[in-house]
């Protein structure tokens, strides 16, 4: 029987449950019981049903369709700005995914990437499209059509890094304030001339020096509230924020903080200083001085943000603001996974901050 069956059989195509169950004799109930019940089968005949199944290429029933059938996909998707293969080249979005796995591990849930359409308007239907059960949207500008369309699904979500006031948990750091404390650093060290290079402010970062109306205009929640929080630290200290060059990079990336320090250290009356709204932003600005022959921090002081492990490893170390890139993870995993459960999680946990001072920062010389 069975070879006469796996001969009508076209070649190519897998076995259905109705003809595993024509086959060994039984309904498809009994089949499907074989995966999904085994208590309601003696250990002989589901033996029996497994054996067949194989033989003929069944690969046991859809899971697609069984999650549908539970209304739940048993995955948590993560909403990410950038080009899916960066989130792995970045330090600090390792470190974030680290922790939001750790949460979706002691749920039971797996991990669903899904990139923003920062790049590709496309990806707007891959949210849609994704088959999981809650989003954490990471770091998006407030204006991308990805992050209104998770918002739209009405599934559990939990934000990270974004603005308030759409309705669902968040979780973030004062970023202003983190980034005060970074520029109020400089200042007390005696610097008066001071740079900054940024990662992108928009969806469409346009690369370059950019003035007050594109800076004001910034949807990464992270990029304006750093500028905000840098002038505020030197307006006070008497540096006009409209005189301190800011330089707009197009990805967050070693070389786009060379291309930066390139411009900002071209001029005569260069500064003496440089916030980087990353570390790897002050990585590449590190790396860029130390090739045009200015040491650091002797020639340029240099500050991050971030404390990637690697910061305390550079050559000088980098003196850089701290944020729990692992910890916002896990409590954005733990937050989504309580939405899944029905629980009422916090609506805002704003994590601690600390500014590290290491060796990349000094007063300026006297004939700075």
């Amino acid at each position: 029987m069975a070879a006469n069956f796996e001969q009508r059989r076209e070649p190519g195509r897998r076995a259905t449950l109705k003809e595993v169950a024509a086959e060994v004799g039984v309904s498809p109930a009994t089949v499907s019981n074989a995966y999904n019940r085994p208590d309601q089968l003696s250990s002989g005949l589901r033996e029996r049903v497994l054996e067949v199944a194989r033989r003929l290429g069944y690969p046991g029933p859809d899971p697609t369709a069984r999650s549908l059938r539970r209304g739940r996909s048993g995955v948590i998707g993560v909403l990410y700005a950038d080009r899916l293969s960066y989130a792995f080249e970045d330090p600090a979005a390792v470190l974030f995914l680290r922790g939001i796995s750790e949460a979706a591990e002691e749920a039971g849930l797996q991990l669903l990437l899904v990139t923003g359409s920062l790049r590709d308007e496309s990806d707007v239907e891959a949210v849609g499209k994704a088959a999981v059960d809650g989003f954490v949207v990471y770091s998006m500008p407030e204006d991308d059509p990805s992050v209104h369309a998770v918002i739209e699904r009405r599934v559990p979500t939990v934000l990270v890094d974004q603005p308030e006031g759409m309705g669902t948990p968040l979780v973030g750091i004062d970023d202003r304030g983190a980034a005060r404390a970074a520029a109020e650093h400089l200042v007390s060290l005696g610097h008066r001339r001071i740079g900054v290079v940024s990662f992108e402010l928009a969806r469409e970062p346009v690369g370059g020096l950019v003035g007050a109306d594109r800076q004001s205009a910034a949807t990464f929640l992270a990029s304006g509230q750093r500028l905000r929080g840098y002038a505020e630290a030197l307006d006070p200290a008497g540096i006009p924020w409209e005189r301190v060059p800011v330089y707009e990079c197009a990805e967050n990336v070693l070389e786009e903080g060379k291309a930066a320090a390139g411009v900002l250290l071209a001029p005569d009356d260069r500064p003496t200083a440089i916030l980087a709204t990353s570390d790897l932003l002050a990585f590449g600005v590190t790396e860029a001085a130390e090739e045009m022959g200015l040491a650091v921090p002797g020639d340029l002081s240099v500050v991050g943000f971030d404390d990637v492990p690697e910061a305390a490893r550079a050559n000088p170390p980098l003196t850089t603001v701290h944020q729990p890139h692992m910890e916002k993870g896990l409590k954005a995993g733990r937050l989504l996974v309580s939405g899944l459960r029905g629980e009422d999680p916090p609506r805002t946990e704003i994590l601690p901050t600390r500014l590290v001072v290491r060796g990349s920062t000094a007063p300026p010389k006297t004939d700075a």
